[in-house]
């Protein structure tokens, strides 16, 4: 096991690898850009480096700032967290060329599953469905338009590296598409350090829906079952439960078997998540694979019990998974709603700003996983999560009953949050039977 590790992100997800990492005798070291300095997390910490200014360039997507600091703090691993440098097949190259362990997949398995191009080949080989689009990533506007004209319209522009919504365009005419090729390119380089865009088919009335794999270095893979992530404004994640409440367990089994599949042909080791689109009959087609710790994993750990962060860790390490297949199970129902700074009444506009009121919710079956408190400012270089809250309770009725209570708990003051939204959410009759899809927020709300 390792003794001292990097943890190479901020926010949330910093503070949730500083706990996994204390939990198994670990120390943790953080580190901060100047727009994080006094960050509480950061005392949590064994020891922190500042790694440069607010701007990510400069700090958080600089690996030559966070490989020093790992140098300077003698530690054996980096753990990546998601987001930044997380599924940069570089980064983990450089890190294990400098003898540090990166907490997560190979670098082989990482290009090979982390580029989007690359999955959907894996994934014919492995015979799992496509979605119809460009094999390779686009090479100019003019072949964008004649992919487009022969699949038809409406198309999806991806960033072939990356995820989060982030390069990401939905187009429907040839005018739109020339914009969206050229602004997904740009959006992409600027997230990712990569401008590489493909071209999809839009699956309209599709649920997103997607598999927790795990795999370590001695050829054993298992699924953690699914989570549905079908909430969504502009591509991006705004709840997530499982199970799925919109596929059957036939196809609840396939879609695990697929991804377990599609992980044991990549030799896959670590956490990942391989995504889905379910249309209306239940045919389900490969989106992407996440070769990373998702956002929404604390849904996982609710239904199954199981600390992904710390089996991350132990895999990096050289240790087998503790569990098998039968061993895993999807105990009730959890749901995770992100509360970020934004005003959904105002298109989700961002709202950076100092919090002057931070009171989590409790009580049974709720979990908030959060880095803030009263006086800390969202600051508008990074993402707008302000915090992550998660309920379980035995039925889905239940767990829709206890986020209400939480959310009506949940006292914020100081910018705008998407809590008003998450409440008419729950309250709505089409989440409450399950009868939503990827474009439902856009369509209704």
């Amino acid at each position: 096991m390792f003794s001292r590790i990097l943890v190479a992100n901020r926010g949330e997800i910093a503070l949730r690898i500083i706990r996994a990492a204390k939990e198994l005798g670990i120390e943790a070291v953080a580190v901060y850009s100047e727009a994080d300095r006094g960050a509480r997390y950061l005392e949590l910490a064994d020891d922190a480096i500042c790694i440069g200014p607010a701007s990510p360039a400069q700090s958080y997507l600089n690996i030559a700032q966070i490989i020093s600091a790992a140098e300077v703090a003698d530690v054996d691993a980096i753990h990546p967290g998601y987001g930044f440098l997380a599924e940069n097949p570089h980064f983990a190259e450089v890190c294990r060329s400098c003898k540090i362990e990166f907490i997560g997949p190979s670098v082989e398995a990482m290009r090979l599953v982390g580029d989007k191009v690359e999955a959907k080949r894996l994934a014919k080989k492995a015979k799992i469905y496509t979605i119809p689009g460009s094999s390779e990533a686009l090479g100019s506007e003019d072949e964008a338009l004649k992919i487009a004209r022969e699949i038809g319209y409406p198309v999806l522009v991806k960033a072939a590296a990356g995820g989060g919504g982030r390069g990401m365009r939905v187009a429907h005419n040839d005018i739109s598409l020339t914009q969206a090729v050229r602004q997904g390119r740009t959006e992409a380089e600027a997230a990712f350090k990569d401008g590489r865009v493909y071209l999809e088919k839009y699956i309209e009335g599709a649920r997103h829906v997607e598999v927790q794999i795990l795999g370590d270095r001695h050829g054993n893979y298992v699924h953690l079952w699914e989570r549905d992530c079908s909430l969504q404004r502009r591509h991006q994640k705004l709840v997530e439960e499982s199970p799925s409440p919109g596929i059957s367990q036939k196809t609840r089994e396939k879609l695990c078997e697929a991804a377990v599949r599609l992980a044991a042909d990549a030799k896959y080791t670590s956490a990942g998540t391989v995504e889905f689109l379910v249309d209306a009959k239940e045919a389900f087609y490969l989106l992407e694979v996440n070769a990373r710790i998702q956002v929404e994993h604390p849904v996982t750990e609710m239904v199954t019990g199981i600390d992904l962060v710390q089996t991350q860790i132990r895999v990096a390490a050289g240790e087998s998974l503790p569990f098998k297949q039968r061993d895993i199970p999807q105990r009730g129902c959890a749901i995770e709603c992100r509360i970020n700074a934004e005003d959904a009444m105002a298109d989700f506009r961002p709202s950076p700003g100092k919090l002057t009121k931070f009171i989590p919710p409790g009580g049974m079956g709720v979990r908030v996983d959060s880095h803030c408190y009263a006086g800390w400012t969202i600051s508008p270089h990074y993402d707008s999560m302000i915090a992550k809250l998660i309920v379980h309770r035995p039925t889905r009725k239940g767990a829709i009953a206890t986020m209400l209570r939480a959310l009506s708990e949940f006292g914020i003051d100081g910018v705008k949050t998407t809590i008003p939204f998450h409440m008419e959410i729950m309250a709505n009759t089409d989440f409450n039977t399950g009868k939503v899809d990827t474009g439902w927020v856009e369509r209704t709300w």
